[in-house]
């Protein structure tokens, strides 16, 4: 059995607010609850105008008190932007308010641009001290030690749940070393998927889990026909060309032609950033979501894709939900 799940960034689409944004999440969470997924996280991002996750763990704490049972966490959170005891608080009250339902992803990239990370006070070496930040807010999580004169209140002894992010194999060896699970974030990062994949499990020591743990992330676009499912992903390429070009803003309308936005080696560039996809009908997202799946053996896969249209969305994930049950159906 392959549990599945929901990563959502709350995009905003063009033409609407924040407001919009983030009642669309938490439409979509209530929606993802009634369907089986089993997590729902949040990413953080700051200084985009086409998203609206900034404050990841305020907007956590609202989806979690907005649905009964699935489990709402961050996908991640940017570690360097944050004192390690300031996050550990945060998720210490979000595990006391919604106990057994919270997780917490970290990774050390910041999220943003240069002039936004001297604004979060973050200093440009903030990275470096990634590895000795996550120990300590592991130490925070964890039950009081003697003599300890820090403490995280609420977050001491709730051990919430902590996952490691990654796109490089700098995350996979760290994740191995502490015995973490590990979320790779294949879905705009993947030249090092399966390097990095092979590393983790290969080195893995048990640690905070006693064996490897890996969720692989996959943008799904779904719907009733092939060219209606690459028409609505055609706003997250748009959307990630634009990032390229600085120039990142609201989710854009979809297109017919792609080639009427953008050039051809952007679209390339595109295309082979978001490749770990599966795209088109509930057949053949069936079909690429079992291919994925064969060859990287996930424990979790995180599903995520920024869609224009709302109710597109919720049929494009209801569409995942419907092809991962039937996967995880033949696999009893």
């Amino acid at each position: 059995m392959t549990p599945f799940s929901i990563l959502d960034l709350s995009p905003i689409p063009q033409g609407a607010t924040p407001a919009d944004a983030l009642a669309n999440t938490v439409a979509l969470a209530q929606h993802a609850e009634g369907l089986g997924y089993h997590r729902f996280w949040l990413a953080e991002h700051h200084n985009s105008t086409g998203i609206a996750s900034a404050a990841t763990a305020v907007l956590i704490g609202h989806v979690a008190g907005q649905t009964d049972r699935i489990r709402v966490g961050a996908g991640g959170i940017m570690l360097p932007n944050h004192a390690p005891l300031q996050v550990a608080e945060a998720f210490g009250t979000l595990a006391t308010l919604y106990p057994g339902r919270i997780d917490l992803g970290v990774g050390r990239a910041p999220g943003t641009d240069p002039a936004t990370m001297q604004a979060l006070r973050r200093g440009l070496g903030g990275g470096d001290r990634f590895p000795e930040d996550v120990v300590e807010l592991l130490g925070f999580l964890g039950p009081e030690q003697i003599g300890q004169r820090v403490r995280a209140v609420p977050g001491m002894g709730t051990n919430v749940p902590v996952w490691m992010l990654g796109s490089s194999l700098f995350g996979a060896q760290l994740a191995a070393h502490l015995g973490l699970p590990y979320a790779f974030a294949s879905h705009f990062a993947p030249d090092m998927l399966g390097e990095a994949v092979a590393i983790y499990r290969d080195r893995f020591r048990p640690g905070v889990t006693d064996a490897p743990c890996f969720m692989l992330a996959v943008n799904l676009f779904a719907a009733a026909s092939e060219d209606e499912a690459r028409r609505m992903r055609s706003s997250m390429v748009q959307g990630f060309i634009n990032l390229r070009r600085g120039m990142a803003g609201p989710l854009p309308a979809p297109v017919d032609d792609l080639k009427s936005v953008a050039s051809a080696p952007e679209i390339k560039m595109a295309e082979s950033a978001l490749r770990v996809a599966a795209v088109g009908t509930p057949d053949q997202v069936e079909t690429q979501l079992r291919d994925l799946i064969t060859r990287y053996r996930p424990d979790e896969v995180l599903l995520t894709g920024h869609i224009f249209d709302q109710p597109a969305r919720r049929e494009s994930f209801a569409i995942g939900a419907q092809a991962m049950s039937r996967i995880n159906a033949d696999a009893r």
